[in-house]
């Protein structure tokens, strides 16, 4: 836990909004992936995230280009999120599908990506994500769709 933390609270006990604007802030430290890939939170509103990450040698393919996975990785986790922020708390949600359209390679040159993900649907049960995926030039590498299920914690 950092100095500039809140007080410890169970992620369950926030909206998935105050979370993420935590993340955003920088009084939550990034876990699991997000501290794997060294992933950022510049942006966060209800039913809309940014993630950025630097690329680096870790994420290419045997071609040397970003890696599909890393891409697509990107894509889930901005859309997930994006329906998180719209959820109050000790609810949850879990992927239903993905599908991911790669337009162009990226490239693996300490350059920053950025997915942006939106909420298409809410629906009460599933809800439906939308997400880009561009280089820090802003060309389109790929786009994603989602079906999300929305969860009740116990």
């Amino acid at each position: 836990m950092t100095a500039q933390q809140e007080p410890a609270q169970p992620p369950s006990q926030l909206t998935g909004l105050r979370l993420f604007e935590l993340y955003r802030d920088g009084a939550m430290d990034p876990t699991g992936l997000a501290s794997l890939l060294d992933i950022r939170c510049p942006e966060v509103e209800d039913g809309r995230i940014v993630f950025t990450c630097k690329t680096r040698p870790d994420f290419a393919n045997p071609l040397g280009q970003l890696h599909g996975g890393i891409a697509a990785t990107l894509l889930d986790s901005a859309m997930g999120c994006a329906v998180h922020t719209t959820l109050p708390a000790n609810q949850a949600y879990t992927s239903l599908d993905i599908s991911v359209r790669y337009i162009r390679p990226g490239y693996i040159d300490g350059g920053e990506l950025r997915a942006e993900g939106k909420v298409v649907h809410r629906g009460r049960k599933v809800r439906t994500a939308e997400a880009t995926l561009t280089d820090e030039s802003g060309k389109l590498i790929a786009t994603a769709t989602s079906s999300l299920m929305v969860l009740l914690l116990s």
